[in-house]
């Protein structure tokens, strides 16, 4: 019996590989290992021939990870700070609408639930710093972005909303590891379920009338708390009534 079929947005990015310099839809293996240990089947969607279709062959798809979106999707200026990649914001956000109207099975990482909120009709903050007066939602100057265990993320806790289906999956209260300067400011269509307690961040996002539609602000791919992948897996799975080879336990 296959594994659900979990589609990944994916970078499209200018990499050395070797002598060549060249063009290269990337994402990094932690989300890939991410899907297939809580028994999903990935497969990486690159933004450079953006199109619905691709939804039709798939049980589940993540939102992952990355830069920021225009603000011109919600009617703002752009802050000196925001640097966007417009080919991969019309991409993920036609995506994310699509799956969301076919009721697919969401989860939204980081850049993932920004890009939820912008779908739904929601608005972000552009640069968290002015607006809350530190920096520690990301990286530190100089330190590993790739390095789950170190001091490139900023490490706070998240408290959720104890009637919600975020709570059912991941408890009251948890500690993540967060990586951005963009944030969630109205969710639009979406619920805010979860917050950083020292200042009000939003880090978690849902739709109770869809399957599953989840976003989260952290990156649980690099971690060992794979809880929000092994859900998605489950309601991949559920829609055409697959059985995940592998789920974690919740």
């Amino acid at each position: 019996m296959r594994r659900p079929l979990i589609g990944m947005t994916a970078y499209a990015q200018q990499v050395q590989y070797g002598s060549n310099d060249l063009m290269a839809g990337m994402l990094p293996m932690s989300y890939v290992r991410a899907v297939h240990a809580t028994g999903g089947r990935a497969v990486l969607i690159t933004p450079d021939d953006p199109d619905t279709d691709v939804l039709d062959s798939l049980d589940g798809i993540v939102f992952s990870g990355g830069g920021d979106i225009d603000p011109a999707y919600w009617g703002a200026e752009r802050h000196p700070e925001t640097d966007v990649d417009p080919v991969r914001d019309e991409a993920e956000l036609m995506l994310m609408r699509a799956a969301l109207d076919a009721d697919l099975p969401v989860l939204g990482v980081c850049r993932g639930m920004q890009v939820m909120a912008v779908a739904g009709g929601g608005t972000l903050h552009q640069h968290l710093p002015e607006l809350i007066g530190h920096d520690r939602h990301r990286a530190a100057a100089g330190t590993d972005p790739l390095a789950a265990d170190a001091s490139a993320f900023g490490r706070h806790d998240v408290v959720v909303r104890p009637d919600s289906r975020a709570f059912d999956l991941l408890g009251e209260r948890l500690t993540v590891n967060s990586f951005h300067h963009q944030a969630v400011d109205d969710p639009g269509k979406f619920q805010a379920v979860g917050w950083c307690p020292d200042d009000r961040v939003i880090e978690i996002i849902e739709h109770p009338e869809h399957s599953f539609a989840l976003g989260v602000q952290w990156h649980p791919e690099r971690t060992s708390d794979l809880r929000v992948f092994a859900a998605l897996a489950r309601a991949a799975g559920a829609r055409r009534r697959i059985a995940p080879k592998r789920a974690l336990a919740a």
